[in-house]
């Protein structure tokens, strides 16, 4: 059965639910601004990537899989090709990347906290001094590891669970505003 946030996605035109997510971190914390330039990790299907281009000046999308839109690299954010294929800097980095789930917790949790640190690492190269970042992690032990990262590479950092996330989910959003 489908829930309020797939069905209104349908009607309004979005790829996917989670755009929801990301519209609701925005208008609360101003992470995007008209004529940013924003990279979108782990983009498939495109629906933050569909929001992305009605707010930024331009709209960065890696994923394993090409989207029919935007400006699409199809890579693997684990090798070191997408700083070849990805150009420039960027004002906002958005990660909605999450592991193929098991189901097994200690092993779904393991790797959405090794996609939450490569995107770390992506952001540590390719945003702008002042720019902003967030990210999807499935919370854990190891969560304390990550907003101490986040923490020393940002100024302000907050954890957010958007109205649009699913009530049985462990996912959190960790924002970085304006990188030191």
């Amino acid at each position: 059965m489908k829930d309020k946030f797939t069905l209104r996605a349908e009607r309004e035109g979005y790829k996917a639910r989670s755009v929801y997510k990301l519209k609701e971190i925005n208008n609360r914390f101003k992470l995007i601004e008209k004529g940013d330039r924003v990279l979108d990790l782990g983009a498939w299907p495109g629906s933050w990537t569909q929001y992305c281009l009605e707010k930024a000046s331009e709209v960065v999308s890696v994923d394993k899989k090409k989207l029919n839109f935007g400006k699409p690299i199809v890579c693997d954010v684990f090798k070191d090709e997408i700083f070849d294929k990805v150009k420039g800097k960027f004002d906002v980095i958005v990660s909605d990347m999450a592991p193929m789930t098991s189901g097994i917790k200690e092993l779904d949790e393991g790797g959405s906290f090794r996609l939450v640190m490569r995107a770390l690492d992506i952001a540590e190269k390719l945003l702008k001094k002042g720019g902003n970042f967030l990210v999807k992690m499935f919370e854990s032990e190891e969560t304390e590891e990550v907003l101490g990262r986040v923490k020393k590479e940002f100024r302000s950092v907050k954890i957010y669970r958007p109205k649009a996330t699913k009530k049985r989910s462990s996912e959190i959003y960790i924002l970085g505003k304006e990188k030191i």
